[in-house]
Order: C-alpha cells, then sequence, then structure tokens
C-alpha cells in the first residue's frame, strides 16, 4: 500500500466514523433500542473477591488464629481465589465455581502441612473449614444478588450482535425476554436489510469500533451471519484496547461443541464462549518493559568494551560511519530509526532492496558481524529509548510493509507490539527470504498467546542459535 493510499484509507475511514456519529440514531424496539443508553457495565465482579477477602479475614481473626502462619494462608488462600471470579461473566455459577473455590482454599493448606505436622495445627484446620464454607456460602448469596438486581435493571450492559443470521435474532430475543441477563441488545452488526430485524442495523462489522465509542457498549456477541472470519478477527484486534468484554456463539452448539468448559455462559440455552482477552495487557506491558529494560542495560555495560573494539574494526576496514541507520515500523505504525553496527559498504538502496545477506557489498567484518549477530548490539540503545522490544516481531522497512500490509492478510496486526531483535518467528527460522505470511502468523500467534515464560525461552533459544551459527 502506498503512502498516498493509506491517507486515502485513513480519509475513507475518518469519513465513515463521522457519518456513523452524525446520523441520526435508527429507530429502535421501545424496549432496548439504542436511545435507551443501558448504564456503563459496573464493576459488579470487584464484589466478588471483596466478601472472599472480608470471609478469610475473618476467619483469620476470629477461627483461625496461628499468628504469622495463619496469615500466610489467608494471604495465599486469597490471591487463588482472585483467580476464579465473576470478572467477565455473564451468569456465574456456583456450581461451576465449587471445585475451583474449593482448590483454592485446600492447596495453601498442602503447603503448611509439614508446619501443622510439626506444632498441632488443629485450631487452623478448624478455621479452614469453617472458611471454606463461608466462602462458598458467600459466593452464592453474591451470585444470587447478582442475578436479582439484573432482573431489576439496576446492572445493565449495552449490548451489539456481530450477525443478523437466525442465530443472532434468536440470541437478541433471548435477551430482551430474560433481563436478569443484564445484557441489552441495542442492534446488529451485518450487511443484510435492516427491514424486518426486531433491532437498529448499527453498520457492518467495520463499523464497531466506532459503535462502541457513540454507544458505550460493553458486551459485544459474535453471531457470524454473513460476516466472514477475517473480518471479524481483524475488527475485534482493533477493538482489543477497548474495556469491552467479547462473546462467540460457537456454530453447531446445538451438538454440545461448546459443553464442559467452565467459561462458558448459558444464555438460556444458548452457549456463549468468552473470547480470551489479549495478554499483553496494560500490567503485562509493563512487566515486559521492565524486563526489556534489565537486560538491555545489562548487556550494553556488560559488552562495553566489546562496543568499542567493535566500532574501531568497523571504521579502520570500510570507509563510511560506524552505525547504520534505518527506518523501520515499530509499534502502531510509529517510525523509528534503529541502529546496527554498519556490515555493509555505504549504498544508497537498503532501504528498497529486498535481501542483501548474499551481497557483494557485504564486507568481510561484517559478515563475521552478521554470522555473529553482533551486528544488532547496538539496538540495546533503541530497547533502551522504547522504539523497539528484546522481543516481538522483527520491524520492517515501510517501503516493504506498505507491499506487505496490501497483499498479506494479518500482516498489519503485527504492529500491535513494537518490534523486537528476537521473536518467535525467527527463532523458528522466518528470516531473511522466509515466508512472509508465515512470519506474520507466527507474530500473531506470539502476541495472542504472549507469556513473561515465553519471552525468556525466546531469549534462550535466539542466543543457543547465536552461538551455534557462530561456531559453525
Amino acid at each position: 500500500m502506498s503512502a498516498g493510499a493509506r491517507t486515502a484509507t485513513a480519509g475513507g475511514q475518518a469519513s465513515r466514523l463521522a457519518v456513523l456519529t452524525d446520523q441520526p440514531r435508527p429507530a429502535a424496539a421501545p424496549a432496548s433500542g439504542p436511545d435507551r443508553h443501558p448504564g456503563r457495565g459496573r464493576p459488579y465482579w470487584a464484589v466478588v473477591p471483596v466478601v472472599d477477602v472480608g470471609i478469610l479475614v475473618f476467619s483469620w481473626w476470629f477461627f483461625i488464629g496461628q499468628g504469622v502462619v495463619g496469615g500466610v494462608y489467608v494471604a495465599a488462600a486469597a490471591a487463588g481465589l482472585a483467580t476464579c471470579g465473576a470478572r467477565g461473566r455473564i451468569q456465574p455459577r456456583l456450581s461451576d465455581d465449587l471445585g475451583a473455590v474449593l482448590g483454592r482454599l485446600g492447596v495453601p493448606l498442602l503447603v503448611l502441612a509439614p508446619w501443622l505436622a510439626a506444632h498441632g495445627g488443629v485450631p487452623l484446620l478448624r478455621g479452614v473449614l469453617f472458611a471454606a464454607i463461608a466462602v462458598v456460602a458467600g459466593r452464592a448469596l453474591t451470585y444470587s444478588t447478582l442475578q436479582l438486581v439484573r432482573s431489576k435493571g439496576l446492572l445493565e450492559e449495552a449490548t451489539v450482535i456481530v450477525g443478523a443470521g437466525s442465530h443472532g435474532l434468536l440470541l437478541a430475543e433471548t435477551l430482551r425476554e430474560h433481563p436478569e441477563f443484564g445484557l441489552i441488545p441495542i442492534g446488529f452488526l451485518d450487511r443484510v436489510e435492516d427491514s424486518d430485524l426486531p433491532l437498529p442495523l448499527l453498520g457492518d462489522a467495520g463499523d464497531l469500533e466506532a459503535v462502541i465509542e457513540r454507544f458505550d457498549v460493553r458486551r459485544v456477541i459474535i453471531a457470524f451471519g454473513l460476516v466472514r472470519d477475517p473480518v471479524v478477527v481483524r475488527v475485534l484486534r482493533t477493538c482489543q484496547a477497548a474495556d469491552v468484554r467479547v462473546h462467540v456463539l460457537p456454530r453447531f452448539f446445538e451438538l454440545g461443541i461448546a459443553h464442559g468448559d467452565r467459561r462458558v455462559d448459558d444464555i438460556w440455552g444458548i452457549p456463549l464462549v468468552p473470547v480470551r482477552r489479549a495478554a499483553l495487557q496494560p500490567s503485562a506491558m509493563w512487566l515486559k518493559r521492565l524486563l526489556d529494560i534489565v537486560i538491555a542495560s545489562t548487556t550494553l555495560l556488560v559488552t562495553l568494551p566489546l562496543l568499542g573494539m567493535i566500532a574501531a574494526a568497523v571504521k579502520i576496514t570500510s570507509r563510511g560511519p560506524v552505525l547504520f541507520h534505518q527506518k523501520r515500523v515499530g509499534r502502531n505504525g510509529r517510525i523509528v530509526e534503529i541502529l546496527k553496527f554498519r556490515s555493509m559498504r555505504v549504498n544508497s538502496e537498503s532501504d528498497t532492496r529486498w535481501s542483501v545477506d548474499q551481497s557483494d557489498d557485504v564486507t568481510r567484518l561484517g559478515a563475521f558481524l552478521r554470522r555473529t549477530s553482533l551486528d544488532e548490539l547496538p539496538q540495546m540503545v533503541n530497547v533502551l529509548r522504547g522504539d523497539m522490544s528484546l522481543v516481538g516481531p522483527r520491524p520492517e522497512r515501510p517501503f516493504f510493509v506498505d507491499q506487505f500490509s496490501t497483499n498479506i492478510a494479518d500482516y498489519e496486526d503485527r504492529h500491535r507490539l513494537a518490534g523486537g531483535v528476537t521473536g518467535w518467528s525467527q527463532i523458528h527460522g522466518l528470516r531473511g527470504d522466509s515466508s512472509i505470511e508465515d512470519r506474520a502468523r507466527f507474530d500473531n500467534q506470539y502476541i495472542e498467546n504472549w507469556s513473561l515464560w515465553r519471552d525468556v525461552v525466546i531469549l534462550f533459544r535466539t542466543l543457543a542459535a547465536v552461538v551455534r551459527d557462530s561456531l559453525s
């Protein structure tokens, strides 16, 4: 995609958003149209951990005792219970949570078993038994109260249904007839005629981001219809930054496709599977950033003498600057300038020339630096500046990003994360003249399933690959 095409596309999207925002609101059924403005989804899920902690503290104070050991148990149990709460669920049920709740209350007790055996922990055991009964009862009461409050219309969440097919219509009608779920359907997104729809047609799937902003949508339910799967994936990725919960009505749900998953919500016999939110939420991004700063700064300090020797060798062996500066596309399409030790003779085609690994322009020293990856050491400065991350999609030159974004599905989605010195695709050999489609798939899979442990694994595998290539 050329720069002009990019501008035109952005302009077209802006025009469409303006039309959607300024047009008169479509007529809606009196009970649940956009004009009703359902209340913003309050953080009702926070009530559950508050009740849990309150019960555990009460139990510790009056029944558990045991001083510091009892306090450690309460803290560990509270942390465990926080991972099996009502967050994001439409209809939390005690029957679904019972096993997980008892397990999180029991595991800390097993850890403390050696202490209990040595010091006699009968009071602690009695207190834990009381706490378990009280937590279960507290959750039962909390969930029942939540359902009652919703049925009275005091907790409502504006909901958009993507797909106006038969299943989407069934879901809309079910939600309107059962207010105890707290979801108020305000309209559909699909490419269909809206003459016979029970709710307004708010646009197609591409308008989802604008609809979320305009109607303060808190839930999105994917019921497919005429919306193509790639479109749904792309649109949902653009909306991951919004505080919106997304659920999918599974195809062939009549055959029990989603049966047995504790996370699945049952809406009057219709299963809805929650879409896991992107792993790289703000808290995770800070953790990833901390890892980047610690490792990048340590690497620069440890290799400082080596950096000086390489800089001198580059200057002596060929004409030109020591460092090679090149513009790359970073997070959210921002242009960043990355640094490398210069490994080629000075040329003006590096921004538009695809593969230069076998080029005659590579110097003898440059070939060694590339084989050992020493030419990329200056990118630790990019990492410290925040232009790059240690692990992420390999940043590409703007010239090729324009081409790949036009021809490769989901390529632009790689730019949800800062480019990396190494990455999931690189350790699978996807660099140089490898498949761009495979790179995009690996990079997006890494972003969707990020974990700090995976970053550590990638860094160790990269280090092992560098050592192996250096010795070959």
